[in-house]
Order: structure tokens, then C-alpha cells, then sequence
């Protein structure tokens, strides 16, 4: 997706033992033994194992490596995640810790990504005490996220343009319209209470780079997987059966 002008002002910053490096929207900067930033001449460590660059409207972080897994979080939202090689992850907390184990030694920096939207997280008793930075979705909340990463579930190396659109998703699901948008508008609520950025709509902000934030989001924290896909077939064979339960009471009743 080509980036606008603002988003190419865009700008991280990567602390590592004292040192700043500034990033540019429209560069990748990569770490590890040998690269942009040098952590160490560890032998166990990959010359880079991790690379930052920004991408639809949002900073991503990817394992680059082939063995060393990466442990990503956000002290303030209370969110953890294990990056795997080969993967990647959306840099939505404004301030986020990765710390890498390389042999018998443990390297920890700090990613600062700028972003116009900055909730305060806060405590909400909806979320349960289970996995940490991981909320609790009732069914039809799962299902708004699922119709929504359908693309992205179903087929590797989709990026977030082929999301659908409200009206689509809403059609997957057999819902109408109002329903799926007060859905999309309470699992939006429940995850910014989290931390995740750009989630509120702002002037400006259009409601598709909501959804593509909320999709990428959950796709790569991988709290909606493949499996989950049986949700939509099941969602909509359930309305489908209420609406023809309903049209045929109606016209009983005719």
C-alpha cells in the first residue's frame, strides 16, 4: 500500500544500551551482529535477526532470523508476544520492549514509534485474568474480527488492502449493517482499552485503516488463527435459519 505524505514523516526511535537511532518511514532498519544497529559480535546471534520499517500507516517489526525467537511487549498495556522467525508484528503501544536471547547472553532495546492516536489504557474488569494483554471476546465479537481477516487467514502474504469492506463482512456474517458496525465499534472499544492504537475514529482517519489496524493487529498476535475460520460458516447459517424461521412465522400469521 503506498504510503501519504504524512506518513512519511513518520519517524521511530530504536534505544539500545544508551544509543539512539533515529528511523525514516521510507527506510528499513535492520538489527542484529552486523547491521544498522551492531547489538554484538555474538556468534549465536544472526548478522539480522530483526528488521523496522512502516508499512500501511503502521510500524512493523519482523524476525528476519532463521532460529531466534523474539519476545515483544508493552509494559503499560501489559501486552506479550513471542515474534517466531519468518513473522511479523504491528508496532501499535508507542513504546515497545523486544528482547532477544542469543547463546548465553540476553539483548533488551526499546522501539518509540510515533502515532496520532494515544489512549491511556486503563484497567477494565471485562478483560480476564488469563493471558496477559489478551482480551475476552464473546462470540459475535470474534466473529466481526474473523470476517474481517478472512483474506489474510485464508491466503499467506495478503496485506491489509484486501480486507473487506463493512458491507461485505456484515453480508458474510448474514447481519445487517447496524449490527455489524456496533459490533466492530465494541471490539474497537475493548482493544484500545488495551492499548492498541488507531482504533478511534478521528477526522480524517477513515474507517477502513480502523479495520486494517484491528486486522493486522489480531492476525499477528495470532488471536484469530485458521481454525477460526468455521465461525463465519456457522454464524451465518445460524441468521440464516432465524431468517427463514421468522419469515415463515410471518407469513402464518398472513
Amino acid at each position: 500500500m503506498r504510503n501519504t505524505v504524512a506518513d512519511k514523516l513518520a519517524r521511530a526511535r530504536v534505544e539500545y544500551c544508551g544509543e539512539q537511532h533515529v528511523v525514516d518511514a521510507d527506510s528499513v532498519f535492520h538489527i542484529g551482529r552486523h547491521a544498522d544497529l551492531d547489538i554484538d559480535d555474538n556468534r549465536y546471534l544472526h548478522r539480522r535477526c530483526l528488521a523496522l520499517h512502516f508499512d500501511s500507516g503502521m510500524w512493523w517489526l519482523t524476525n528476519t532470523g532463521q532460529r531466534l525467537p523474539a519476545t515483544v511487549s508493552a509494559e503499560d498495556s501489559g501486552f506479550q508476544a513471542v515474534l517466531v522467525p519468518g513473522t511479523r508484528i504491528p508496532l501499535v503501544f508507542g513504546v515497545t520492549t523486544v528482547v532477544v536471547s542469543a547463546g548465553p547472553t540476553t539483548y533488551e532495546l526499546s522501539i518509540h514509534t510515533d502515532d496520532v492516536h494515544s489512549p491511556t489504557p486503563r484497567p477494565d474488569s471485562r478483560f480476564g485474568e488469563t493471558t496477559i494483554g489478551t482480551p475476552i471476546l464473546t462470540s459475535s465479537q470474534l466473529a466481526v474480527i474473523v470476517a474481517l481477516a478472512e483474506p489474510l487467514l485464508i491466503r499467506d502474504g495478503v496485506t491489509a488492502s484486501a480486507i473487506p469492506s463493512s458491507a461485505v463482512a456484515a453480508a458474510r456474517l448474514g447481519w445487517p449493517m447496524t449490527k455489524f458496525n456496533r459490533k466492530l465499534d465494541n471490539v474497537c472499544e475493548k482493544f484500545a482499552a488495551l492499548g492498541v492504537r488507531g482504533l478511534h475514529g478521528t477526522p480524517g482517519k477513515l474507517a477502513s485503516n480502523r479495520r486494517a489496524r484491528l486486522v493486522e493487529f489480531a492476525v499477528s498476535s495470532r488471536l484469530v488463527t485458521k481454525a477460526d475460520l468455521r465461525v463465519l460458516d456457522e454464524e451465518n447459517g445460524m441468521n440464516g435459519a432465524a431468517a427463514l424461521t421468522s419469515n415463515h412465522e410471518i407469513a402464518v400469521v398472513a
